[in-house]
């Protein structure tokens, strides 16, 4: 009976083995569906929707994009957690998966928490204002912020966003205080400033370009080791004195638990879609830059960062 009962678990065992590899040899046979964690226009949205595009292409089926907005990412990227793992459901995920645990704003959600893609861009953070503003240079807006504590209207993606950890980082080391005003991603926040409803962005170079083209936004500096080849005469925070460097990065992940196949040919076809002509024109276009790594490397790169942004929000007293 035992020997009956062994032999009944080890051919249930076999069949699912090879369902699951049919399964994933046939994928994928319908839409896929991608969910991005940021408002519409900004650069999470055009990453994705680019790379998706190319990748829809290869693998023959459609990419539907939703947006799903909120607490610093979480909101979306908790949703992908919680899809079924069958690689119809996936995400991008930006550097705030590093750091949303860390925040408090959802429980088990980090690197871990996703069998990740690849990854697909990076873009350095700026310090920008208005161009009628009054401030030429970073010293002029810190010297300012010291004579009226507080009253700098700080715009950013969403508290606890990486556009939030620019500016109270360079808040803290710069010994000032401003006033913090989160939105539902650094389009919302861009359209804000240039609405003159907010005096900085801590935002990328690519989220601010058309404003900074057009004559209305300055940018006093980048938050990168060395100077934007797209803004070569703006100084970096390092050369004005402050040792702090921050950079949005992002890219694709599925829900936990996908077959090594699928996960396979999601990797394959996103990797092309993040090293194709078409993203590298986008990128080149907007101020920013691809950045690909694959599935493991991703995996070790992401984890890498969730250590140091625990670390650092500590540092800030969160």
């Amino acid at each position: 009976m035992k020997k009956r009962l062994a032999f009944v678990v080890t051919l249930s065992l076999v069949v699912m083995m090879l369902a699951g590899q049919v399964f994933a040899q046939n994928y994928p046979t319908k839409q896929i569906n991608l969910i991005i964690q940021a408002a519409p226009g900004g650069l999470s949205d055009l990453t994705a929707r680019t790379v998706g595009s190319v990748a829809s292409e290869i693998l023959g089926v459609p990419i539907v994009f939703t947006n799903r907005p909120g607490a610093a990412g979480a909101v979306a990227m908790s949703y992908v957690k919680e899809s079924r793992p069958d690689g119809y459901t996936i995400g991008y995920v930006p550097v705030e998966l590093a750091m949303v645990e860390a925040l408090g704003y959802a429980q088990d959600l980090n690197p871990s928490s996703f069998d990740l893609i690849c990854a697909s861009n990076i873009a350095a953070a700026t310090i920008t204002v208005r161009a009628d503003s009054g401030w030429e240079t970073l010293e002029d807006l810190v010297e300012w912020c010291k004579a009226n504590p507080g009253k700098l209207r700080v715009g950013n993606s969403g508290t606890g966003s990486v556009w939030y950890v620019a500016g109270a980082s360079w808040a803290k080391a710069a010994g000032i205080e401003v006033n913090h005003v989160p939105f539902d991603g650094a389009a919302p926040a861009v359209a804000a400033i240039m609405g003159k409803h907010i005096d900085m962005v801590p935002v990328s170079e690519m989220e601010v370009r058309s404003g900074v083209e057009s004559g209305e936004l300055r940018i006093l500096a980048v938050l990168s080791d060395e100077r934007s080849q797209y803004n070569p005469d703006v100084p970096t925070l390092k050369e004005l004195g402050y040792d702090i460097t921050v950079a949005a990065w992002g890219g694709f992940a599925a829900p936990k638990g996908v077959p090594a196949e699928i996960l396979a040919v999601l990797e394959d076809a996103f990797g092309q879609g993040v090293q194709s002509e078409r993203f590298a024109e986008v990128t080149k276009a907007n101020g920013y830059s691809a950045f690909y790594l694959n599935s493991e490397d991703f995996t070790n790169f992401a984890t890498q960062q969730y250590e140091f942004y625990t670390e650092l929000f500590k540092e800030l007293g969160h």
